[in-house]
């Protein structure tokens, strides 16, 4: 043990594991950036691959489903032939991916690719988490290594969404894809050099099953929504992809209560709380994604932002999540239950998401979109922490990886199914207004843009009511009572990674 008084580290730690720390972090960084960089670049890849708007959300979609439909069996993947190969794998994996869409002619090379990466990320998030696990043994070192993990995760969106402004204006779209190589390459040289690894589990086994069934659904369910802005719900195509993805999610549940080793323990998420966790999470995300891709095209297209201006906009957003997370909730998580964090938070995020369905195509920066951003990031914030910690409290060891890996599934799950939903809701809203408005040819332009600016607002009212959905969820379902005082987590958890 190390001696708390002197700061001594324990004898058989490796003198090198902060530079270990420096490795992950960097590897946990990329995956990150990724879910939001491309944000920024979306209008510009859009032009250039000449992408649909009905489409143009599957950039998006496509790397959150594949990450968040893999993710489990990323897990199960890493105990099977160790953790430090497959970061390795992951990383390696991930460049390539990242140089097929750089490289991308077409959009569908572009979607490809943004699969890939996603798939790899699967295989890189719960590697990178474990490595931590066992580089930091002693208790209060671990817990030092999760905070600025977490503060990489946590930050990570407002980095993206920055970089990948500086990246499209003055480089190109495709070098917030190609920037993952150099970074990448520096990880995989850090990992040979710095991190070590117990071997992998001969006992693991592999639910591949398991993987195609969910994954099978996720995607049926997903396609579903982005088809029907063309088609139309009721379309036959439309029903029957959702048809097959409730098919294919209830064989899922089937299988998971016969397979030798589940990829997904139901007893997990047969308790109430964990549950509940979940379910807040995904109509949490849900909101979220879908604001992202709106304020993305609303500030470029609509206001004629800059790639860079577009990024610092978001930046408040990010900053207020940090402050609602670790200044708030991390504050009042061990006095009070963590529905009475949960609620207000969904409440507060749900009222910054109806400022935002006042925006107009004239809307000021300072007095309309500000404030939304603000009361949005604080009740994200106040929301993150305490479904992370109630979701992973009190988890048998053997299960700790996967509950872990289940939340942050439910995030991205979530979020694709949000990116989908809310892009048809708007698409088809937009071009409505449009068909009803456009009488006069010289006012085109002016329609065009208060027809973008009415489907934004007509979904974002969607998402008000998914959010205060996910604030009834908690408030019904998570009736964990607060920590007893002294009693802390044995592992701690990083917040999740937007």
């Amino acid at each position: 043990m190390s001696d708390t008084r002197t700061g001594e580290a324990p004898p058989d730690a490796d003198p090198r594991r902060w530079w270990g720390l420096v490795v992950i972090a960097l590897a946990q960084l990329m995956v990150v950036l990724d879910a939001t960089i491309v944000n920024i670049a979306l209008p510009s890849a859009q032009r250039d691959l000449g992408m649909s708007d009905g489409n143009r959300q599957w950039v998006i979609t496509a790397y959150t489903l594949a990450f968040g439909g893999l993710l489990l069996l990323g897990g199960r993947v890493a105990d099977l032939v160790g953790r430090k190969r497959t970061f390795v794998i992951g990383l390696v994996g991930f460049a390539a991916a990242s140089a097929l869409g750089g490289a991308a002619s077409s959009s569908g090379m572009l979607f490809g690719a943004r699969a890939l990466q996603g798939a790899f990320a699967a295989v890189l998030a719960p590697s990178a988490l474990s490595l931590l696990t066992t580089t930091f043994t002693d208790p209060k070192e671990r817990g030092k290594a999760f905070g600025i993990y977490g503060a990489l995760a946590g930050s990570g969106s407002a980095i993206g969404f920055i970089v990948g402004g500086l990246l499209t204006e003055y480089l190109n779209w495709r070098w917030c894809l190609y920037v993952n190589i150099p970074i990448a390459v520096v990880a995989v040289f850090g990992a040979f050099a710095l991190l070590h690894d117990r071997p992998g589990h001969a006992g693991a086994r592999l639910d591949v099953p398991g993987a195609l069934l969910g994954c099978g659904g996720l995607v049926a369910i997903v396609y579903g929504f982005s088809e029907a802005v063309s088609r139309g719900w009721t379309d036959g195509l439309v029903l029957g992809l959702f048809a097959v993805g409730v098919v294919l999610l209830v064989a899922f549940v089937w299988w998971q209560t016969r397979a030798p080793v589940p990829l997904l323990p139901l007893h997990i998420v047969k308790d109430r709380d964990r549950a509940g966790c979940f379910l807040t999470m995904a109509l949490a995300t849900i909101g979220l994604f879908g604001l992202f891709l709106f304020m993305t095209y609303y500030l470029q297209v609509v206001l004629a932002y800059s790639p860079v201006k577009t990024g610092l906009a978001f930046l408040p957003l990010t900053v207020a999540i940090i402050i609602g997370s670790t200044q708030i909730s991390a504050r009042l998580l061990n006095r009070v239950p963590p529905r009475t964090l949960m609620v207000p938070g969904m409440i507060l995020a749900a009222g910054g998401m109806a400022l935002f369905t006042r925006i107009t195509v004239h809307s000021s920066y300072a007095g309309e979109i500000l404030p939304a951003l603000l009361l949005m990031g604080l009740g994200m914030g106040l929301t993150f922490m305490p479904v992370f910690a109630t979701a992973t409290a009190g988890v048998a060891p053997q299960d700790s990886g996967v509950t872990s890996a289940t939340v942050n599934t439910s995030q991205q799950v979530g979020g694709s199914i949000g990116t989908a939903l809310l892009n048809t809701i708007a698409t088809s809203s937009s071009a409505a207004y449009i068909t009803a408005h456009l009488h006069n040819p010289a006012q085109k332009a002016l329609v065009l843009k208060e027809g973008v600016v009415h489907g934004y607002t007509v979904a974002i009212w969607w998402a008000v009511g998914i959010m205060l959905l996910a604030g009834l969820v908690a408030g019904l379902m998570v009736t964990a009572k607060a920590p007893r005082h002294g009693s802390s987590a044995e592992n701690p958890v990083p917040e999740p990674a937007l």
